[in-house]
């Protein structure tokens, strides 16, 4: 390929795939359209189909998931992008109407995933229904979500890792990315005549690697021993994603005056914890199943 790059070309070298003038955004009527929020926008949409799916095939009300969904939705939408303020306060700090202007990105996954099983809780204790049982067909919904939604990263030219130059390497203009993610690394592979870099495609990592964190889940799902199993599989296998991916970012949101990243730290706490909960749980069905054993001889 030539050492320049049109402004709005994406390509993966190593893969032989060169894409020309993939657009941020378009125009109707007269309205510019960020792609980033309509592939949101398809997320959540896919997301909400997928679970009300789950729903009938478990042989439950699917306008249940139809009502929850109105609010997860709109407080997931709000986390996530509290989540990414938070950790991100010198870029708002000094403009805060921009905290509110979403446009270029700024939403923060782990942000959406806490709201919504915030709400999750507090809806289901209103209207008096099981939490875990909403939960694990839900969840199916939110894997689905972020699949699809991590795109929106890529239209953006965002969430990407440090230099490489492995089978999927992906290049970007320089003039396309925030200067800010640009590493002293990836700038030492920047030579006279390249206008680009070359760098990890996270966000088609956390994309395929919950594909296959869905797949596992929908083969499974008809196995599990209890409510809210399918929860623990989906945070602890996106945790562990999680933790390998957001260690090549270079975008990392960090705990404040430390250089530890959040989404790695919360990762790795959330597979401990999801891996912790499954073996307890599972020990005490066990047991119980033993006692009534016991109780029928």
């Amino acid at each position: 390929m030539q050492d320049t790059m049109g402004q709005w070309d994406i390509a993966f070298p190593n893969l032989g795939i060169y894409l020309e003038n993939v657009p941020k955004s378009f125009e109707l009527f007269g309205i510019t359209i960020a792609l980033y929020g309509v592939i949101i926008g398809i997320a959540i949409m896919a997301g909400i189909m997928m679970a009300e799916r789950e729903a009938k095939v478990n042989g439950h009300d699917p306008n249940l998931i139809w009502d929850f969904a109105i609010y997860a939705v709109i407080f997931s939408v709000i986390g996530a992008r509290v989540y990414f303020v938070i950790f991100s306060w010198d870029l708002y700090k000094n403009d805060l109407l921009s905290i509110f202007n979403t446009r270029n990105g700024g939403l923060a996954i782990y942000g959406a995933v806490i709201a919504a099983f915030l709400t999750l809780f507090i809806y289901s204790k209103v209207k008096k229904k099981n939490p875990f049982l909403i939960g694990d067909m839900c969840i199916f919904g939110l894997i689905l979500g972020q699949i699809i939604g991590r795109w929106g990263n890529f239209t953006n030219r965002e969430a990407f890792g440090q230099y490489t130059d492995s089978l999927f390497a992906m290049r970007l203009p320089i003039t396309a990315v925030r200067s800010n993610e640009i590493t002293v690394e990836m700038a030492d592979h920047v030579v006279n005549g390249i206008n680009y870099i070359q760098v990890h495609p996270t966000f088609l990592y956390e994309s395929v690697g919950n594909l296959i964190i869905l797949i596992l889940m929908l083969l499974y799902r008809k196995k599990k021993k209890f409510e809210g199993e399918m929860c623990l599989i989906y945070l602890g296998g996106y945790g562990i994603l999680r933790f390998f991916v957001e260690g090549l970012r270079t975008d990392q949101l960090l705990i404040p005056n430390t250089n530890l990243a959040v989404s790695q730290l919360l990762g790795f706490a959330l597979f401990v914890i999801s891996v912790t909960g499954e073996v307890i749980i599972r020990k005490n069905i066990k047991k119980k199943e033993k006692e009534k054993a016991l109780e029928a001889e």
